[in-house]
């Protein structure tokens, strides 16, 4: 075999190689978009003008007063703690203003305390109809802190056996967990000779009360000085919280179109989306949903995740709910 017909069947089977492969991608991608096709909705919501108005807190007035005292402990560099609770407890990023200065508030782990505290159980003993009134006492007629732990102790005991969901975020240890402190020390439930049972929604409940071990976690607050400026917390955020900047002016009539619908009951496509849509998801970074498997590769967002993008003069949050082939 000569040389040259050596390197014409290399060639050959390279370029068969590539064949079967791009045979494959298509096929992967044919099977993406499916006989029953997935759906895509795209939705905007929670304008605002500037990010300052969302995210940046004023203690006094949305907060509990202790958050002023630890903001104020952290920038005067005072020593102060919390246990079992986040000094600035938020379900997202969140930044204040003290005196002309904009702060990122956040806390850190500093040590842990072992701690005794009572849990309330509740357990269903009857109906109230077939009980005698003598034997239980109205939740209504108990101190508002057992008001409270009898209200978070039913819901969990509701739901012990069935699958209905639970607040676990006041619920712990299937009931309600008492603090330290004088609203403790008002409670009639905790007392040695407290009710042995409470009604509560037309049923009467056992009361149990248990005295039990935690290791409460105890944070110190922390707050990093960012700007001292309306314009220079606005760009902190913007750069810590939007992604895609978008002039509606660059945009197609259609593509408009499909951001005008976003922002009203929803934008919903099949794949293979629009061409409208397609670039819509481009210029969102959002190239998950078009360059790849759809079904497999989207909703892997880049880290950290970006759900907010400017359009125009505006921010939104948006939100991008793929239903798969199949599903309801």
């Amino acid at each position: 075999m000569s040389p040259t017909t050596s390197r014409r069947r290399l060639l050959a089977l390279v370029g068969a190689v590539g064949l079967s492969a791009a045979s494959g991608c298509a096929n992967r991608l044919s099977e993406a978009a499916g006989d029953d096709p997935a759906t895509l909705t795209f939705h905007l919501y929670g304008r605002t003008s500037t990010l300052r108005e969302r995210y940046v807190e004023d203690l006094n007035e949305t907060r509990a007063p202790w958050d002023e005292e630890a903001l104020a402990a952290a920038v005067n560099g005072t020593d102060y703690t919390t246990q079992y609770r986040e000094p600035f407890p938020t379900s997202g990023p969140a930044w204040a203003e003290r005196d002309g200065t904009y702060y990122r508030l956040d806390e850190v782990v500093v040590g842990e305390e072992e701690v005794t505290r009572p849990v309330l159980r509740l357990y269903e003993a009857g109906r109230v109809d077939d009980a005698d009134e003598s034997t239980y006492v109205e939740r209504d007629d108990l101190p508002e802190v057992d008001r409270r732990a009898v209200q978070i102790a039913y819901m969990a005991a509701r739901a012990r056996g069935n699958a209905g969901g639970v607040p676990w975020g006041l619920v712990r240890r299937g009931g309600y967990v008492y603090r330290a402190g004088s609203a403790a020390g008002q409670s009639e439930l905790l007392g040695d000779d407290g009710p042995a049972h409470v009604a509560h929604r037309d049923r009467v409940w056992r009361v149990e009360v248990a005295r039990e071990t935690f290791y409460e976690p105890v944070y110190r607050p922390d707050a990093d000085p960012v700007a001292d400026s309306e314009k220079g917390i606005e760009e902190a955020i913007r750069g810590r919280l939007v992604g895609a900047r978008i002039d509606p002016e660059a945009l197609s009539a259609a593509e408009r179109e499909v951001f005008r619908r976003a922002q009203g009951e929803g934008y919903t496509a099949e794949h293979p989306f629009p061409d409208a849509f397609v670039s819509a998801l481009k210029r969102m970074n959002e190239r998950a949903y078009v360059d790849g498997n759809v079904t497999k590769d989207a909703g892997a967002n880049d880290y950290p995740p970006r759900d907010l993008l400017r359009y125009g003069d505006a921010y939104y949050e948006y939100r991008l709910d793929l239903t798969e082939a199949g599903e309801e």
